[in-house]
């Protein structure tokens, strides 16, 4: 049906959100998100529950699921009358999100990378000095004695537990990355590799990715892996006041990706790969429910059909600090969203290639900060290009400043004031993380999800729907100041200057410290835009 359009897959970072004519992998790679599954205009969702690798093709004279390997195909098509009854029903077969954490909702800061314990801890007082909240802060990787340690050096990182007891006196959380890669040097390599806790492969060495040296990973799909790499977490990390943990490389990354070759305790990779995620998040959630904890959140860079229930915070990988990149952010986001994960978000700024002195970047910056001030998740991230000498003996020393003092000082007045707004908001996008967690419904929404009746809403991809209140429309090209939005029935606001807009199409100006979001008339909302 040449009028069908369909929206969903995870997450892909190209131009377009309606995936009709599409031909998509399903694999699981750095800014690459592989969930199988669709919502059709026509009024169904298809959920295809195979986990191996394959393609789809949503072309315009046929459509195909193919996967490599499989002993049976699985599939299940659903009806409803709109949108979020498809979603709905989604929800209730593969899981719904957990209770949003109270404390994520605001600004989270975080480059690539804090060297040492007292850098991080700087930062930390200089954003509380200047009277700028910060949800959490984020120690990012090579903060370890060695890959598969699970643990910090205590060479820059002396006494972890002080730290967190600072940063928590200043109402921000700590958040450490994590990676599955296990050195053969790794104080716990031998013993995972004994009880084949690690990857195996059919023929061949059996390490499977370089970097700094060849490294064995974790099998995340086999239940002792995940019982004895969370006991490590605990002892090091979390009883020493590590608040959430953040899964890197959670796909996994793996060179070269010869899935065939590989053997994991669900089987042979050429017939399961896309569940690794699924259970990587799926230990971090079982973990901490083992000690008590409830509102768990693993920021983690790939999620598959069901990672949602896991509490899993998906963010868009290594993407370009660009506005190409950016303007990809946004059918990334929507669509998967679509795939029932609302826990989502970018690296606000991009990851690499930015060098923060030029006004492209300065530009750039700002936009971007637009955009994840109406993301679920607001959080700064990026390897700035270093413009100093690097600190000698790092493994992996850091890149430039990544603060928002960081870009000028009128860029800084700008951010500090998208963060103040973020902090108003924080009511409104946990009632939406709410209804998240009991209907299934996203937070960053396709514009046909809240008008199902309205043809051109499906039409619509550079602007979204942020809740049920909210029409928010990014800058996503360098130099614009102008952008044609649709406004769809009843009445709303445009937030900068408070004039009523209704059904019809506007050219909006927005100059670089203003942004394009319109409130539904009688909401509450538009009070945190005063």
């Amino acid at each position: 049906d040449d009028r069908e359009k369909f929206f969903g897959m995870g997450q892909y970072q190209q131009q377009h959100l309606n995936l009709k004519g599409a031909l998509l992998d399903l694999e699981q790679r750095n800014s690459q998100i592989s969930v199988p599954f669709v919502i059709s205009s026509l009024g169904y969702g298809f959920l295809w529950n195979n986990p191996a690798p394959g393609r789809v093709e949503l072309g315009r004279n046929r459509t195909l699921w193919c996967c490599d390997s499989t002993y049976q195909a699985d599939f299940l098509v659903f009806v409803g009358d709109t949108p979020g009854d498809v979603a709905k029903i989604y929800a209730d077969l593969t899981g719904y999100a957990p209770r949003f954490p109270e404390w994520a909702g605001g600004f989270w800061q975080c480059k690539l990378r804090y060297e040492d314990q007292e850098e991080l801890l700087e930062v930390a007082r200089e954003y509380k000095a200047r009277g700028i909240p910060v949800s959490a802060i984020v120690i990012d990787f090579f903060h370890w004695t060695e890959q598969g340690d699970y643990k910090f050096d205590p060479k820059y990182w002396p006494d972890v537990k002080a730290m967190s007891d600072e940063l928590h006196s200043m109402n921000t959380k700590l958040v450490v990355s994590v990676w599955p890669t296990v050195n053969g040097g790794s104080e716990n390599y031998h013993y995972m590799r004994t009880n084949n806790m690690l990857m195996r492969t059919a023929r061949g060495c059996d390490r499977v990715f370089d970097f700094y040296g060849w490294q064995g990973e974790i099998d995340a799909t086999n239940p002792a892996t995940r019982d004895y790499v969370w006991s490590k977490l605990k002892e090091n990390y979390i009883d020493n006041g590590v608040d959430a943990l953040w899964f890197d490389e959670a796909e996994p990354e793996i060179h070269p990706e010869h899935f065939d070759n590989l053997i994991w305790y669900k089987g042979r990779a050429d017939m399961v790969a896309l569940l690794y995620p699924y259970y990587y998040s799926k230990m971090a959630y079982d973990g901490f429910k083992s000690i008590g904890r409830d509102n768990i959140i693993t920021l983690t860079r790939c999620a598959y059909l069901g990672s949602q229930k896991f509490g899993s915070l998906v963010w868009s990988g290594d993407i370009r600090s660009s506005f190409e990149s950016l303007a990809h952010q946004i059918k990334a986001g929507l669509n998967i969203s679509m795939c029932g994960i609302p826990w989502w978000n970018t690296d606000i700024g991009g990851f690499y290639g930015a060098d923060i002195t030029s006004d492209y970047f300065k530009e750039l910056i700002v936009r971007w900060f637009q955009f994840g001030l109406f993301s679920p998740v607001m959080r700064l991230h990026g390897s700035r290009i270093r413009h100093f000498e690097p600190t000698p003996g790092l493994k992996e020393p850091s890149g430039d400043p990544n603060e928002i003092w960081s870009f000028g000082e009128e860029n800084f007045e700008i951010l500090k004031n998208l963060i103040l707004i973020r902090e108003k908001l924080r009511p409104y996008i946990h009632e939406q993380m709410d209804i998240a967690s009991e209907k299934g419904y996203p937070v960053m929404r396709p514009m046909f999800f809240e008008y199902p009746d309205d043809e051109t809403c499906y039409t619509l991809d550079t602007q979204y729907m942020f809740g049920d209140d909210i029409i928010f429309a990014p800058i996503t090209d360098q130099g614009q100041t102008v952008k044609t939005v649709y406004i769809p029935d009843g009445e709303w606001i445009l937030t900068k200057d408070k004039k009523t807009y209704t059904k019809g199409t506007y050219e909006i100006t927005a100059k670089i410290d203003e942004f394009i979001a319109f409130v539904k008339a009688g909401s509450q909302v538009i009070k945190c835009f005063e």
